[in-house]
């Protein structure tokens, strides 16, 4: 209750200040347990634009999603971490994805698409995308060194903010601060 009455005084205070940030604000403010190493950004940054991919070959870009807020996750077939993390990202996709908010993945570097689908199957993933940065172009230009790398992008298509390593996106804490971003809408 504590932590709640907080994110509102703090959201209060961000709006009133700048209104942009008061979505972040308030998420901010609910970031427990794995959350925690979500880093929030003091200002919105520009997202990659370099394209990617469908499982198919079909040409994407970061800005088919504008208007959504949006969870990327880099991965790759060969990363643990990225094997460990992905049900919880499947659960929240599962969770709260929808007309306002959705979690795109994207399998960056050398991963066969073969092998992305065994990726899926093994761990039991039916309910995310099958994304593909062959050339890890996308993950170069968002600076993405390393897997899993997660970041959060606005509906206006910046990121704003990034998570190193594997976390517990399922978890009570990450549906809450997803949530306090999204809003009551969706």
């Amino acid at each position: 209750m504590r932590k709640l009455a907080l994110a509102l005084l703090y959201t209060a205070t961000a709006a009133l200040a700048n209104p942009a940030l008061a979505d972040t604000g308030a998420a901010e403010a609910l970031r427990d347990g794995d959350m925690k190493k979500l880093n929030f950004h003091s200002e919105a940054k520009p997202a990659g634009t370099a394209a990617f991919e469908t499982f198919e070959g079909e040409p994407l870009a970061l800005s088919d999603w504008q208007g959504k807020w949006v969870l990327v996750n880099f991965w790759a077939t060969w990363c643990a971490p990225c094997r460990k993390e992905m049900p919880a990202l499947a659960a929240l996709q599962d969770a709260l994805g929808g007309d306002s908010f959705e979690v795109v993945t994207i399998a960056t570097g050398r991963n066969p698409p073969p092998a992305m689908q065994e990726f899926f199957e093994e761990i039991g993933v039916d309910s995310l995308p099958l994304h593909r940065d062959p050339g890890s172009v996308l993950a170069r230009e968002m600076g993405v060194l390393g897997l899993p790398i997660t970041v959060i992008l606005n509906p206006e298509g910046e990121e704003v903010a990034r998570l190193r390593g594997d976390a517990e996106w399922d978890s009570e804490s990450a549906r809450a601060v997803i949530g306090a971003l999204i809003g009551p809408e969706s």
